[in-house]
């Protein structure tokens, strides 16, 4: 028998004890990072948490309906929220989210509080907010068919019986993007593709490519115009009239100016309706202009074009079926959760002219117009399925929901103003057209920044959230009335609560 000397012995232990050890490293960090997978996708903790969550949820919704309400804002400097966040992220591991959760809703704007009305967001209907839920759950993008089966056939659907409200044709169709900023640029960008070759060839030979706005347009025109590329220069303003809307007497003007100075006018927006006061171009008018000059008509209905639902204000909308594009943000005026924005084109051929490259991982066909692979017509690839929220919305309660929000909305705007109107301490910047007041406290007195003091003072006490504005370098108090269930009683005290303050 071969002899195995006592190196050669103990050189085969240290190698097979070496293996061992491999094996067992090997074995036993899978297995603990195995029990912390198997606890973050256990469906009896998704289960529980979930209960809990959706119990929470629903006590600061009664609780905001209450008569008496918790406080709208509970604001900390942004150095103390910092900290708290920090010193959280620091601390142990949760085995429960809820105190997290609780912490999360405590430390943000509740924005089902019927006191809530600084920004242009509404408190979402649980029903939408539920529909959020489960796109977060399936996290289907929509680029392509296969990952956005369903989320590309209800957009379809959803922009497409909008085309037919703003009276855009039968051949109107498009999509939805994740926002009015990006709706914007979107639009844009298809203009500017109808009438040059920029996409593909550079701005080289369209460095005189303009646009015309309102005065009163969203910063997100401007914005979106200088990524564009056309600088300030390539931005004309308008002015506006009494109303705070653009003065469609002087486009002709305006027109010829640009002309004379080099410039080619490509496209021009109407608000429908503006940020800061709520107003509403007369879209006729511009959309008559726009057809004479042969440019791209888009209405930025971000906010307003939700009027369409109400028999009693969609007169604020006359002239919209002659509008290129449209967008209109179902985040605003339409109770869904942020973001989600519908792109509307009369043309719906005109969608793909905005991103026309080839991507073979994403499409077999690369040239063809396919509706299904929203990828050929939006920025984005990996697409949030916001279209589940306002789809829900649409089931469950049908058109009556928004046009009840737009009637309770707008009206509660026009009683709001009759009240400032009837309180000599106070002075309305311009009657409401929507569901923006602007507003401010007027005395001899009090200097003239006295309303930017009294923001400070809402905000400190916390039952109210309002913000301001700039209108004719006056400083505003600006209220944006979101929540259908805020009474007039609750405006009536925030203008008590002003006449009130120690100033």
């Amino acid at each position: 028998m071969h002899r195995v000397s006592r190196v050669q012995f103990a050189m085969h232990s240290l190698r097979r004890d070496a293996s061992r050890l491999y094996e067992n490293i090997n074995l036993n960090l899978p297995v603990f990072m195995e029990s912390q997978i198997s606890k973050a996708f256990s469906p009896e903790d998704f289960r529980a948490n979930g209960h809990k969550l959706i119990d929470m949820l629903a006590d600061q919704l009664s609780k905001s309906q209450s008569t008496n309400p918790d406080h709208t804002i509970l604001r900390e400097t942004p150095d103390d929220q910092l900290k708290f966040w920090q010193d959280d992220l620091n601390s142990s591991l949760l085995d429960d989210p809820g105190e997290l959760f609780k912490d999360m809703l405590s430390r943000s704007i509740n924005l089902y509080s019927r006191r809530c009305m600084g920004h242009q967001v509404p408190p979402p209907a649980p029903a939408a907010v539920l529909g959020s839920l489960l796109s977060g759950f399936l996290n289907n993008g929509s680029a392509v068919y296969e990952m956005g089966m369903t989320g590309n056939a209800l957009e379809k659907i959803v922009t497409e019986s909008l085309a037919q409200k703003f009276g855009l044709g039968a051949d109107a169709s498009g999509f939805v993007t994740s926002g009015g900023t990006l709706g914007n640029l979107t639009v844009l960008l298809a203009a500017r593709a109808a009438v040059t070759d920029v996409w593909d060839h550079g701005l080289a030979g369209h460095n005189n490519l303009a646009i015309m706005v309102s005065e009163e347009s969203h910063y997100s025109v401007d914005r979106a115009a200088r990524i564009m590329g056309l600088g300030s220069e390539g931005i004309i303003k308008v002015p506006v009239n009494n109303k705070y809307q653009l003065r469609t007497d002087l486009l002709d003007e305006y027109l010829e100016k640009a002309e004379r100075s080099g410039k080619k006018v490509f496209c021009i927006i109407g608000c429908a309706c503006s940020t800061s006061t709520g107003a509403y171009d007369d879209l006729r008018a511009i959309g008559a202009f726009a057809k004479k000059h042969n440019i791209w008509l888009h209405v930025d209905g971000a906010h307003g074009a939700a009027a369409i639902y109400s028999l009693q204000y969609k007169t604020l909308l006359d002239g919209i079926e002659l509008a290129d594009s449209v967008i209109i943000d179902f985040h605003k005026m339409m109770l869904t959760p942020s973001l989600s924005t519908a792109v509307i084109y009369k043309r719906g051929s005109d969608s793909y002219k905005t991103f026309a490259q080839k991507a073979q991982y994403l499409w077999a066909d690369q040239e063809k117009e396919e509706w299904h692979n929203s990828g050929k017509r939006t920025f984005e690839c990996t697409k949030p399925m916001s279209i589940l929220s306002i789809y829900t919305l649409m089931r469950m309660y049908g058109d009556e929901l928004f046009e009840e929000n737009i009637e309770t909305l707008f009206s509660l705007a026009r009683e709001f103003a009759a009240l400032i109107k009837s309180n000599k301490n106070f002075e309305l910047a311009c009657e409401p057209q929507s569901n923006i007041v602007c507003f401010k406290y007027v005395s001899k007195k009090l200097a003239e920044d006295v309303n930017k003091k009294i923001l400070q003072h809402l905000i400190a006490d916390g039952r109210y959230y309002i913000v301001s504005t700039t209108i004719n370098e006056n400083s505003y108090l600006r209220t944006a009335i979101m929540n259908p269930l805020t009474r007039i009683s609750e405006l009536a005290g925030l203008l008590d609560l002003i006449d009130g303050l120690d100033l």
